[in-house]
């Protein structure tokens, strides 16, 4: 079982790399069971939407505001 350290950090690397299959199914069942890396994973997603959004010059929705 992975920590909740080597979640985030692998949160992190799946946006830049593949994650191995062993690596996604332990950084799967780790975030079935913790809610703060879930929380985690899905903040890193957001941000790299909106920066991605924003260098394309892309201004916010009115729901996103």
């Amino acid at each position: 079982m992975l920590s909740c350290k080597q979640v985030t950090r692998l949160a992190s690397e799946k946006r830049d790399r593949s994650l191995s299959l062993r690596e996604r199914l332990s950084f799967r069942m780790h975030l079935m069971m913790c809610a703060a890396c879930s929380r985690f994973d899905a903040q890193m997603q957001f941000m790299r939407t909106a920066m991605s959004r924003f260098s394309r010059g892309e201004t916010p929705d009115r729901e996103d505001r």
